[in-house]
């Protein structure tokens, strides 16, 4: 029986694999232009950090964890986000001590079981960072500002950043009752898991995909009018940061983003052509996680990427194919083994080369050749060997010239730099 992949996951082909290279090259260009360092972080945790960092109420905990016990009896869950083994690294490793802002990013694999579809995957890769130890507003937008610049750079099209505040531990109870006292007249119209949330997390209902949930909701209370002085007026200063850095935004009152830890400054950019479900990134504010966890008071801030919603929407000019610059035919017994030293000397240039490991006509090799899309096709026969010379063709132009055998790794390097 042929064995597949499970449900759920997918395989990374070539040249796929290059839009991802190129991904996480620009993250690591923009971000460390930004005063962020990369941390590499386990794909398993102890089971007690999810449920105490994202919240036990939350889908992700409840229903979507890849949970089981090892073999010494520990609850081990694969990592479903990182922005708590990123939190419990920095309370490991003392990062707290630090006199300025840590800034941290980390590229890798999630794993969540839910129902695949588009845009949605059970193993899915993201791009996190986080910086601790500010409450200060600006560097809410300056974050924002560097997940732009990012986007911004991959020519991201149509994109659109949404924020809210969602409040501090002190004046969000006012809301909760406020809306609770609100959704409990239309319960009917709820789907089953929001009936659900009602009385467990009732905040969660505003993060609902489901049409007829986002039809109750419509006319529910405003989490920002019942926000305390302070965190208006963090938030009001997050937006005119914004506005001075040239960054279109837009109120969004429903948004929460789907996870317990998050504070004031919330926010979300969705892009086009990714459909129903078109949120590329989101982050915000969890001022309280890092004490929640086990460590001192820390405020901090940070988002998340979706590599697979950015990659199906990336739209730059730019050739991810894995192409050799240089095609070697060789013609006869002699020629072959002339051409196995020539490429591994192109090679020790940094010239990518290639050949055919079972060459018989110089017509079928011309062929290969063309369809790897080289540049240039070096043409070696027992001719040339007795001359000491090969032949240099042009893919491009078509144009050839015959050059010595002896050095060509520094007649082609020297030729490419021009």
């Amino acid at each position: 029986m042929k064995i597949k992949a499970i449900r759920g996951v997918k395989d990374i082909l070539p040249p796929d694999v290059k839009k991802w290279e190129y991904l996480e090259v620009k993250a690591r260009e923009i971000f460390e232009t930004y005063g962020f360092s990369e941390i590499k972080i386990p794909v398993f945790e102890k089971t007690a950090l999810f449920a105490r960092g994202i919240g036990e109420t939350t889908d992700i905990v409840e229903k979507e964890m890849y949970t089981f016990t090892d073999k010494g009896g520990e609850e081990i869950t694969l990592r479903p986000e990182a922005t708590a083994s990123i939190v419990r690294a920095y309370i490991e490793h003392n990062l707290h001590v630090s006199p300025s802002v840590v800034k941290l990013f980390c590229i890798g694999p999630m794993f969540r079981y839910e129902r695949p579809q588009a845009g949605r995957l059970r193993q899915f890769y993201q791009i996190n960072a986080e910086a601790f130890g500010s409450i200060n507003p600006s560097l809410d937008a300056e974050i924002i500002s560097m997940l732009d610049k990012y986007l911004e750079g991959l020519e991201i099209e149509n994109r659109n950043l949404l924020v809210n505040s969602l409040g501090c531990k002190e004046c969000r109870p006012d809301f909760k009752e406020a809306l609770t006292a609100f959704l409990g007249k239309s319960l009917d119209d709820l789907c089953t898991n929001c009936k659900n949330r009602f009385e467990r997390n009732p905040l969660r209902i505003l993060d609902c995909k489901e049409e007829k949930c986002k039809k109750a909701i419509k006319d529910a209370p405003r989490i920002r009018e019942y926000i305390c002085n302070e965190c208006d007026e963090h938030f009001k200063e997050v937006l005119n940061l914004l506005s001075g850095l040239n960054i279109n935004y837009e109120i969004e009152d429903h948004l929460v983003r789907g996870l317990d830890y998050y504070t004031r400054t919330a926010f979300e950019i969705t892009a086009g052509g990714l459909g129903a479900q078109n949120s590329v990134a989101g982050g915000g504010r969890y001022d309280n996680l890092v004490e929640e966890i086990g460590g001192p008071p820390t405020p901090a801030i940070g988002f998340a990427i979706g590599v697979e919603r950015l990659v199906s929407i990336l739209n730059i000019k730019k050739d991810f194919e894995n192409n050799p610059t240089v095609f070697i035919a060789a013609l006869g017994e002699r020629a072959e083994k002339e051409a196995v030293l020539i490429i591994d000397k192109l090679r020790s240039k940094s010239i990518a080369s290639e050949r055919d490991y079972d060459p018989k006509s110089l017509k079928s090799q011309m062929r290969k050749a063309d369809k790897s899309g080289a540049e240039y096709v070096l043409i070696l026969g027992d001719n040339e060997i007795e001359k000491g010379e090969i032949l240099l063709k042009n893919m491009k132009d078509g144009t050839q010239e015959e050059i010595a055998i002896k050095g060509i790794e520094d007649y082609i390097y020297n030729k490419l730099k021009k």
